[in-house]
């Protein structure tokens, strides 16, 4: 029987999604379940085999049919071990042996990638970094992940940390991202901006100033989500916000342009969902701080696969999985 079946996992802290292909980014069958990491790895697992399984009935398939299986989750992870090693949102995920655990059950290659990475991996396959062989990729969501393809090829750095732009400290203090104040992560990912609105709303209240985003704060349903819906509908202190988090966007931005010298910065999550709101002061900034030529060599650029991603990433690990030939040249330790 031949193996012409593609198995995609992408492990999130809320939910989990298994999806079954035959020629990504195309989808045959999506099973969606709660991860429910208080839980710890077990239950998870156990339901990502059985959605495999179950996938592969529905398809008249068996495990003999699976090409590869691509896993993508949230870092710190260790790719070559094939280990997840207890990211911020699966706490109790300590080592977890995901390779070993998923080829000895189905019998075919798995390759784990951290989900920035396998983010930017689908982008340049599929989405806004098609055609571009040297791509930085940005997903702006609770967190701050990055991903960096260099001459068409995702590059890992020698530790698997490449592409870390969320722990650059931009300001000595300032919101708290990656366990530390004022950095990247700090200013510019969803929980970031949480903060800098929460801050921001307090300085406002004390003067007076009113703001459809008071009473959320008040009863700490406060999120970034709500601060974007504010700031599309004219509230002026949500914009001050969002204007805020886009500058230090920029000086990330910059910092990228400079030492990579990328053709593109493919930007998702909360830049595709508040657009020029955040990424005109973004454009501001970067213009300021970068380098001339090598801002002149480099486009912005939405991402195209939006919600999708998750799925679309996950296939194009497990196509690296069952390929002869690895986009990064990774060696198994």
């Amino acid at each position: 029987m031949s193996r012409n079946l593609l198995a995609g996992v992408d492990i999130g802290g809320t939910k989990t999604a298994v999806v079954l292909s035959t020629s990504p980014p195309e989808v045959l069958k999506r099973i969606e379940f709660a991860t429910s990491p208080e839980q710890g790895p077990g239950p998870a697992i156990h339901k990502i085999k059985t959605a495999m399984r179950k996938m592969l009935e529905t398809q008249g398939q068996t495990a003999s049919s699976l090409r590869g299986i691509g896993v993508s989750c949230g870092g710190p992870l260790n790719s070559n071990a094939g280990l997840i090693q207890a990211p911020p949102n699966l706490p109790t995920w300590i080592n977890v042996p995901i390779v070993d655990m998923l080829s000895a059950e189905f019998g075919c290659p798995v390759q784990l990638e951290n989900d920035a990475n396998a983010g930017a991996i689908a982008e340049h396959r599929f989405g806004a970094g098609m055609g571009y062989r040297q791509m930085v990729f940005l997903t702006l969501g609770t967190g701050l992940g990055a991903g960096i393809i260099i001459d068409g090829r995702l590059y890992r750095g020698a530790s698997d940390m490449a592409g870390e732009i969320g722990h650059v400290r931009l300001t000595q203090s300032g919101p708290v991202g990656y366990n530390k104040a004022g950095s990247a992560e700090g200013w510019t990912s969803g929980a970031g901006m949480t903060q800098v609105a929460e801050q921001m709303l307090r300085k406002a209240e004390s003067r007076g100033e009113g703001s459809v985003l008071l009473n959320a704060m008040k009863r700490g349903s406060l999120t970034a989500r709500y601060v974007g819906l504010a700031a599309r509908s004219g509230d002026p202190v949500a914009r001050r916000i969002v204007r805020v988090c886009g500058l230090k966007l920029g000086l990330s931005l910059a910092i990228l342009v400079d030492i990579l010298n990328p053709e593109c910065i493919v930007l998702g999550g909360l830049a595709v969902r508040l657009g020029d709101l955040i990424l005109k002061p973004a454009r501001k900034s970067l213009q300021r701080e970068a380098l001339k030529p090598a801002l002149d060599a480099c486009r912005l650029l939405p991402a195209l696969l939006g919600e999708r991603i998750g799925d679309v990433a996950a296939l194009c690990v497990a196509m690296e999985a069952g390929s002869s030939t690895d986009i990064s040249s990774r060696r198994r330790s």
